[in-house]
């Protein structure tokens, strides 16, 4: 049986802009109101305010344009990307991945898996905390290096990073962009349903763990060899790198918690360390320049895809039917039986994160139009915030609008069509995860 091979990430994703254009043309226009939320410092929507508008079609030369405002729009993640990929080929030329990778090698090599588990452990706490997507790009370099000299393929290294980022996001009590923000609008405290919540999330990272472990070592492959070179000494001077790369994600984490930091704040801070780690490394001032500029041109076609994803949504919300979709899909919960409609919602919430890309923005969106609707047919408003999360959450593993996706898969080297194989079996069973979380919520 012939394999699907679905086409590279970019075709993909400007024909997703197509597609959305000629929904402007084939849905009518309608529009919710919109009020300020002040618990949250956001636009949200009114409940019951759904009304037609006037038609505005996107047409093929307008849908094009919204590429390059595409590129306008999510400037701050595409100054991320070039920014911090400067920094890590700076970290490379500097011998300091090599080292690490070589002291990693020789210490778990035999337990390999070890790595894995560490690693997933860690991006699922990056993810718990402030929604860890587009911050892993950068990594993509490390990351495959220490690949490459433990045997494993592109789907082991975007497993164990922004797969287990985004089932840490999904499953999270405490993530302000998805469960923080849900839950004040269902005017819930933020951690409320903590041990129902802290539960799912703990069975959510042990399967994708052993989903990932179960895959590594299944594809597993000879190691790069390493004997046509010499160890790298992981001594004194890389050992104080190592500190100056963990600096920027130390600070910005703080950052976000404490003082609202955003993506330029953090690539300002990976700007800081590459210079900084240029010199310390001993490339000097115009080494330090060469290197940084061939890491941004190594990034350049992950920056691309951001800025096309982010176009898709625009096209939408300039032909006023992003709204229309939600209407659409909410209206037949209300004539549902109460189990069924809560667990609806989950596949509406999935739905719905097709086109609305922005986990956070789906939220102001869908939240104060299920809350009231939930109160009406008697389920439970930690019901509906568990059905956003894992609605919106789980379909960041495989729609090709979530730009973070398609650009660390396509630094990885890691084909989407093998990319959905792996993911979607698991995807399933966490979905099954957090509809029984929402049943015991009901």
């Amino acid at each position: 049986m012939p394999t699907l091979r679905l086409p590279h990430p970019l075709v993909l994703l400007l024909v997703c802009v197509l597609v959305a254009a000629s929904l402007t043309h084939l849905l009518p226009a309608g529009q919710f109101d919109r009020r300020d939320d002040a618990a949250t410092g956001r636009t949200v929507v009114v409940a019951n305010t759904y009304h037609r508008v006037e038609a505005a079609p996107v047409g093929p030369f307008a849908a094009l344009v919204s590429v390059p405002r595409g590129f306008v729009a999510g400037v701050e993640v595409i100054a991320l990307v070039l920014l911090a990929g400067g920094a890590w080929t700076v970290i490379d030329k500097a011998g300091t991945l090599r080292a690490i990778v070589d002291e990693l090698v020789a210490r778990f090599g035999q337990r390999r898996y070890l790595i894995v588990v560490i690693l997933s452990l860690a991006f699922a706490a990056g993810g718990v905390m402030e929604n860890m997507q587009e911050e892993i790009i950068p990594l993509a370099p490390a990351l495959l290096l220490l690949a490459a000299g433990l045997g494993y393929d592109g789907v082991t290294v975007a497993a164990m990073s922004l797969g287990a980022a985004m089932v840490g996001s999904a499953f999270s009590p405490i993530n302000p962009f998805q469960a923080g923000i849900a839950l004040k609008l269902a005017q819930l405290p933020l951690l409320s349903g903590a041990g129902l919540r802290i539960g799912m999330l703990l069975v959510a990272v042990a399967l994708w763990t052993g989903w990932t472990i179960r895959h590594a070592e299944r594809t597993r492959v000879a190691p790069v060899a390493t004997s046509a070179r010499a160890h790298a000494a992981f001594d004194w001077r890389q050992q104080l790198i190592l500190m100056m790369v963990a600096a920027p994600f130390v600070a910005y984490v703080i950052g976000v918690l404490r003082y609202n930091w955003g993506f330029n704040e953090l690539s300002a801070a990976f700007l800081l360390a590459g210079i900084a780690i240029g010199l310390v490394g001993r490339l000097g001032v115009e080494g330090t320049v060469e290197a940084y500029l061939d890491g941004m041109r190594s990034v350049v076609g992950a920056a691309v895809m951001i800025g096309v994803a982010r176009s898709i949504s625009l096209v939408l919300e300039d032909g006023h039917v992003i709204d229309t979709i939600l209407q659409f899909l909410v209206t037949p919960l209300a004539h549902a039986p109460r189990p069924l409609a809560a667990i609806l919602m989950v596949p509406v919430q999935a739905l719905l994160h097709v086109p609305v890309s922005s986990v956070s923005g789906q939220a102001v969106l869908t939240m104060p139009v299920l809350v009231p609707l939930s109160d009406l047919l008697g389920i439970s408003r930690q019901a509906t915030v568990l059905a956003y999360q894992t609605g919106a959450g789980l379909t960041e593993f495989w729609t090709p609008t979530n730009g973070a996706l398609m650009a660390i898969l396509l630094s990885l080297k890691c084909p989407f069509d093998r990319w959905l194989r792996f993911a979607l079996p698991m995807v399933l069973a966490l979905t099954a995860l957090g509809i029984a979380g929402m049943l015991v919520a009901l």
